[in-house]
């Protein structure tokens, strides 16, 4: 599976962005997608995901300000993005896993100013 992200940009604290992952595969047919980013000097961390029979999931710090969707008709993970903080600066990737296998976008930069 290929993945290509887009929608990163800068932006003032408390506006938003909606990031796009267009997948090469159907992206209702991909068991596990996620959101992930990767701020300077830390961790990968999950930032939201929808599962097959596992539903959506959130980071704590995320919650009631970012939503996750697939769209069906333009074949991308959507991850919505409101509210945004200085904290939310970092580098976001998606992912799609399949059983044992992980696949990796390019990443796309969101940088959030005070």
């Amino acid at each position: 599976v290929q993945l290509q992200a887009s929608g990163g940009g800068l932006v003032q604290a408390g506006e938003s962005l909606r990031l796009s992952c267009v997948a090469s595969a159907s992206i209702h047919t991909i068991p596990v997608v996620a959101w992930y980013r990767q701020a300077p000097g830390k961790q990968r961390e999950l930032v939201a995901s929808i599962g097959h029979g596992i539903g959506i999931d959130y980071a704590d710090s995320v919650k009631g300000r970012f939503t996750i969707s697939r769209d069906s008709v333009k074949n991308t993970l959507d991850l919505q993005m409101n509210n945004l903080r200085p904290e939310d600066t970092a580098l976001y990737y998606c992912d799609a896993q399949r059983g044992n296998l992980n696949f990796w976008g390019q990443g796309t930069l969101v940088t959030v100013s005070s």
